[in-house]
């Protein structure tokens, strides 16, 4: 299963989100699955590859030329797709996955699973969309969209396919049978 991740090429200030970075990474090679990301080198994103390749997973990142240009993509990854404009990367990270799963990350991060939600939503995406609500960083969000559906601004139908995990083992449960 190719599994799109979407955080960011910061690393936070926190060690428990390095750390669960790395698991998640581990995790991915370790079971046969394929990482799509950004393609960054930086950050949480190359600690997300390293740790993918590092447990034999293959690894496909995503970055629009601009980066390129300032040498931000990581050459030890398998494969490397070149794009234009951010809007061209969110299209290919989604064309490329299976699931999608969002780390606690910064706007960027927002808007990719945003549009990964929204395509759900509609009906336009049949894969999982899991936040990992890592020390519940999420919990905002959980309460905006429930606030969405008490507005009856959104259904529950809308948001079936949008799960939150709060560990690595959840996050694989809701992966379990796809």
């Amino acid at each position: 299963m190719n599994i799109t991740v979407y955080l960011g090429a910061n690393r936070g200030n926190s060690p428990t989100l390095e750390r669960a970075v790395r698991e998640l990474g581990t995790w991915i090679g370790k079971n046969g699955h394929a990482l799509v990301y950004g393609g960054s080198k930086s950050g949480l994103m190359g600690v997300l590859a390293e740790s993918t390749l590092a447990a034999g997973g293959r690894v496909t990142g995503v970055e629009p030329q601009f980066f390129i240009d300032a040498e931000l993509q990581y050459d030890a990854i398998d494969e490397l797709i070149v794009t234009e404009t951010m809007a061209e990367r969110r299209t290919k990270m989604i064309e490329h996955g299976d699931a999608f799963i969002a780390m606690p990350g910064g706007t960027g991060t927002l808007e990719e699973i945003s549009e990964v939600m929204s395509m759900s939503a509609l009906g336009h995406l049949d894969a999982p969309c899991i936040l990992y609500n890592l020390d519940g960083y999420y919990d905002d969000l959980r309460a905006l969209l429930r606030r969405m559906v008490d507005a009856g601004l959104s259904t529950e139908e809308r948001q079936n396919g949008i799960f939150f995990a709060e560990t690595l083992d959840e996050i694989a449960q809701h992966l379990s049978g796809r």
